[in-house]
């Protein structure tokens, strides 16, 4: 069942996808519909999860579940896997590879193989106070807390 996301508690479990580029206005008017359709039918062993999703920045999704009201299983995680699978062929970008690196650049969001991240970090294109966003954020309230970080407070410190 979709909920809005500010209704969701502070624990819920959440998956980030970050997309290679940015969206288009009408494709993220496309993803919206898209993912209501799908979450108002995501169950978990044949129980309606409470669920609902997060956009940012025109490039990532965000999927949360309340895990207090039904948690999210393995056939009901492969099914939200194949949903963005599907977006992933529709716009024809990609949603899964963790080998990226988002961040800010002034006001640009970057996006970045981890390599090239490395080597922008050893030319100090980017440095520990460089904005990234840390996709291994597991719930809201760390996704509030530790999602948007510097990069020396976060799992991208170890190329500084």
């Amino acid at each position: 069942m979709f909920i809005p996301f500010e209704n969701l508690p502070e624990d819920s479990k959440i998956w980030i996808y970050q997309s290679n580029r940015k969206f288009s206005d009408d494709e993220m008017a496309d993803i919206e519909k898209d993912l209501v359709a799908f979450l108002e039918n995501w169950a978990a062993h044949g129980t309606g999860l409470e669920a609902s999703y997060l956009l940012k920045y025109n490039r990532f999704i965000v999927i949360a579940v309340n895990q207090e009201v039904q948690q999210a299983t393995g056939c009901s995680i492969d099914a939200s896997v194949a949903f963005i699978q599907g977006l992933e062929q529709k716009y024809q970008v990609d949603l899964l590879d963790k080998m990226n690196v988002t961040f800010k650049n002034g006001e640009h969001i970057a996006h970045k193989s981890l390599i090239d991240f490395k080597r922008m970090a050893k030319e100090k294109a980017v440095t520990a106070s460089t904005i990234v966003f840390n996709n291994l954020v597991n719930t809201i309230e760390e996704f509030n807390e530790n999602w948007e970080v510097p990069a020396g407070e976060s799992w991208h410190s170890r190329f500084f």
